[in-house]
């Protein structure tokens, strides 16, 4: 791994690890999920479990052309980090960078970090 890559890597664990750890609990109540015993935070997730996470959408990126379609987002709560593939896909309307949703489905960890392929989701309203 070159100096660039590393240091690019120190950088986004410690931004996602400075914000607070209150930003959870905020999405929860401003999406009024907060009765749903399902919904839970992306660092108490457990490999090969169902689960229901809140959060922003950080990332999202299209695989090339020459690959089968898929797109993949970097869903963040404030306590972790989620990648999210919807394989056979080239674009899913309203999925944008900073929207808020809800993503249910498996959660794998074959791939270097965790990982739920072909959820079901929510988008949720966009703030104005």
């Amino acid at each position: 791994m070159n100096a660039i890559a590393r240091s690019a890597r120190r950088l986004t664990q410690t931004l996602t690890k400075s914000r607070s750890s209150h930003e959870y609990s905020d999405l929860q109540q401003q999406f009024g999920d907060t009765a749903d015993p399902l919904v839970q935070e992306i660092r108490s997730c457990t490999p090969g479990s169902r689960v229901e996470i809140i959060g922003t959408v950080r990332v999202v990126s299209v695989r090339p052309q020459d690959l089968s379609p898929a797109v993949e987002i970097e869903l963040t709560d404030g306590s972790g980090v989620v990648k999210v593939v919807w394989l056979g896909r080239r674009k899913i309307p309203g999925i944008v960078a900073g929207r808020t949703m809800k993503v249910c489905g498996r959660l794998t960890c074959n791939t270097e970090r965790p990982t739920i392929f072909n959820p079901k989701y929510e988008l949720r309203p966009l703030k104005r």
